[in-house]
């Protein structure tokens, strides 16, 4: 969704009665099956000054994994006076300064559930009002009680507010579902199930990231997942990129081995192995990718490869067995 500013208006009450009739003409999905009793109590509280939803917001999931912050400190990074408000490109910014990581909610309500039942609090955004006249406001959900079906949120100045659910769900999907749970680097969020999901997650922000959170992130989902081609792929990557060839030898070789097809992997590791002074090994490496015929661009850059490897000359320097390894 575009990035919106979040504040809180004069026309709030008019817009929340308009907003209760409007929510009763439409039909809204239930509570999932998975949308146990829970609440986490432990989540910080701070209350939010005027317009300042979004540091407040921000501060409460930070404290919670162990970030030694709070709302005042973080308005300079993510307050926009002219604007009234905070940016979600803000937001995720400051999350990722502070040593963490903010992995955008995927899957919606089942994704919202499957992160309170992991003990994970998840920042929400709600437009308050309607789409016609929204009033944006950040919250973070700890906990639902199904025998009152209602949410529990943090949320502005209240420590323990309690939502029905219907009118949570309404002003949540005005807001297009949006959500953020924010992690340290060694914990991956529970809602994303399956590897190809997460790496696209994390490779889309790892260039915003340090490579020391992005690193520790691709080992954690490697641990769960150790021989899923996505996650092995973004490690082997990062570590090569950070100038940490031999380690992004080993896991290219053991990508190569559990998925020999894998052409973007063959042409990287080529590479690596060029720039090791390694033109013999990188040919051979590239041999299968240049049979394969890759779909463009993948297969100019290979070519490319290939070219830059067959001008290199025909000798390995003395590491280069050890390097490239058999797969």
């Amino acid at each position: 969704m575009a990035s919106q500013t979040f504040s809180t208006r004069s026309r709030l009450s008019l817009l929340l009665l308009l907003a209760a009739w409007l929510q009763g003409c439409a039909v809204l999905p239930q509570p999932p099956n998975t949308a146990r009793a829970s609440e986490l109590a432990s989540v910080p509280f701070f209350p939010q000054a005027d317009y300042q939803c979004g540091p407040a917001a921000l501060a409460t999931v930070l404290v919670h994994t162990g970030i030694d912050t709070d709302a005042e400190t973080l308005v300079p990074q993510v307050y926009l006076p002219g604007r009234e408000g905070s940016l979600q490109p803000e937001l995720r910014a400051a999350a990722r300064r502070a040593g963490r990581i903010p992995w955008p909610l995927e899957g919606g309500i089942e994704a919202l559930f499957s992160e309170l039942n992991a003990g994970n609090p998840v920042l929400v955004l709600q437009n308050l009002g309607v789409s016609a006249l929204p009033v944006w406001h950040y919250a973070v959900v700890i906990g639902y009680q199904p025998e009152t079906r209602r949410v529990i949120l943090r949320s502005g100045r209240e420590k323990r507010r309690e939502e029905p659910w219907g009118r949570f769900l309404a002003s949540w999907n005005r807001a297009g579902l949006w959500g953020l749970v924010v992690l340290p680097p060694d914990q991956l969020p529970a809602s994303y199930t399956g590897p190809d999901a997460l790496a696209r997650a994390l490779a889309s922000q790892e260039s915003s990231l340090p490579v020391t959170l992005a690193t520790e992130a691709w080992d954690s989902a490697l641990e769960r997942w150790p021989k899923a081609g996505a996650p092995l792929f973004g490690s082997a990557n990062t570590l090569y990129a950070s100038g940490r060839h031999r380690e992004a030898a080993a896991r290219y070789r053991t990508l190569l081995q559990e998925h020999p097809d894998h052409l973007s992997a063959r042409n990287n590791f080529a590479d690596l192995l060029l720039r090791e002074d390694c033109p013999v090994a990188a040919s051979s490496v590239i041999e299968p990718a240049l049979a394969a015929q890759a779909s463009a661009p993948l297969l100019s850059l290979i070519r490319q490869t290939a070219a830059e490897i067959k001008q290199a000359g025909t000798r390995d320097a003395p590491h280069c067995g050890s390097l490239a390894g058999t797969f």
